[in-house]
């Protein structure tokens, strides 16, 4: 049974691939910061259909506190599945931006990338084998008004993936970036009304959290072991 990190796994997508990966006989390790009352909730869903969870909780802007909750992790073992789907929101259009608003998405989106990624990798070197995955944005890939900083932190993340995917390629281990358009979650109903939607996605609808959480179980799964270094997106024929 390979292990597998889902940060922010208590949010709407991160619930679904945590529930997703876990169907497909993974031990889940549900990751939250201020949730975790929802991560243990996410985690009790996954008992309760037969799978194998437990919660964590730590910042992942925070270097030190993150080293000390992996290392704890990795005492009984390698972390051979990585999903980076911690992420926060803070738009404004960007002359009124401040600078704390442009701080913390980059911390979170990409400082928390390298807090989390890095002291996983070495152990997952040992196993030969492994899936790093991060949930991105179509922001990342287009741009999105008033997400001048969200849109950094997650084109940031693609050419992170693409680089590290170079280093890891001879060892068994894929990276890959997964860029989602809208998908129905709390995260996104403040932002986008049905009308919205209609116009800006061919496909009429968002999508599911669900489907994303199918999309990573692919990519993490040894069918996609020739896949890496990619910015996949999953967006209803948005771009």
């Amino acid at each position: 049974m390979k292990r597998a990190l889902v940060t922010g796994g208590s949010g709407g997508i991160g619930a679904a691939i945590c529930r997703r990966l876990a169907a497909s006989g993974h031990h889940v390790i549900v990751h939250a910061n201020r949730s975790g009352e929802k991560a243990a909730a996410v985690v009790g869903e996954i008992l309760a259909a037969g799978g194998s969870a437990e919660a964590v909780g730590f910042d992942v802007t925070d270097r030190d506190a993150t080293a000390a909750a992996l290392t704890a992790l990795l005492e009984t073992g390698a972390i051979q599945i990585l999903v980076n789907n911690a992420g926060i929101h803070a738009d404004a259009v960007f002359p009124g931006m401040s600078g704390d608003q442009w701080d913390s998405v980059v911390d979170v989106s990409l400082n928390g990338f390298f807090n989390v990624t890095r002291p996983l990798v070495l152990p997952m070197i040992r196993t030969r084998w492994g899936r790093i995955i991060t949930i991105s944005s179509v922001a990342g890939i287009i741009g999105n008004r008033g997400q001048v900083n969200y849109s950094a932190a997650k084109g940031a993340l693609h050419a992170a993936s693409k680089a590290l995917a170079l280093e890891l390629a001879s060892r068994g281990i894929t990276v890959n970036a997964v860029a989602p358009g809208i998908i129905a979650t709390d995260m996104s109903e403040g932002a986008f009304d049905s009308e919205a939607i209609q116009k800006l996605v061919p496909m009429k609808r968002a999508g599911k959290p669900e489907e994303v959480a199918d999309l990573v179980a692919f990519l993490a799964s040894d069918q996609a072991g020739y896949i890496s270094g990619q910015v996949v997106s999953i967006n209803g024929a948005m771009i």
